[in-house]
This record gives C-alpha cells, sequence and structure tokens, in this order.
C-alpha cells in the first residue's frame, strides 16, 4: 500500500490538480485570502490533505496564498532544526598569590 505522502505528490503531479489550481487562481484574482494585499500563487487546502484526500479538489477547500501567509499556516513546515557543535568546555582555574 502507497504511504499517504506518496499518494499526496502524486496528487500535485496530476493534470487534474493543476486545472484545479487554475481555477481556483483565476477565481481569488491571485490575490492572498489571508492578507488581500499581496500576489498569491500557492493554492492551499484549508484542510489539509494529510487530515483528508477526499478534499483535494474539492473547490470550497482551496483558496489563493501569498508565500509569507502560507508559511504562518504551515509552521511546522518553516521549522528549522540546527544543531551547533558543542565545543569541549575547558574550566580554567586562576590562582593568586596571597598578600600574606
Amino acid at each position: 500500500m502507497a504511504r499517504k505522502r506518496d499518494r499526496i505528490d502524486q496528487l500535485y503531479s496530476c493534470r487534474r490538480w493543476r486545472i484545479v489550481r487554475e481555477i481556483i487562481l483565476k477565481r481569488d484574482f491571485y490575490l492572498c485570502q489571508c492578507c488581500k494585499q499581496q500576489e498569491g500563487n500557492i493554492v492551499h487546502h484549508i484542510i489539509p490533505l494529510r487530515a483528508d484526500l477526499t478534499k483535494a479538489y474539492e473547490l470550497s477547500n482551496l483558496e489563493t496564498v501569498c508565500a509569507s501567509c502560507h508559511s504562518q499556516l504551515h509552521p511546522e513546515r518553516n521549522a528549522k532544526i540546527t544543531y551547533k557543535k558543542k565545543s569541549p568546555k575547558i574550566d580554567i582555574v586562576m590562582f593568586h598569590k596571597n598578600k600574606e
């Protein structure tokens, strides 16, 4: 059985998706439906495909968004995991001569 992610990837590469995507962009006049200020070129699934694949082509589940708003809608995609290389800690102990 194919993984859900594989089916989602296939969906985005099919002809039907390209047609539906163009319909949504034109319906929304290429305007981001979140901020209503920027040109949108991303078609966003309101109910994510990983939650319900049957809504993939449902026009009422799709909206045009700009890249900035799409990043806010999907913060999990933007989380960059960075690993800092730990350098060995060296404790330096300084001894001072007493004035006795």
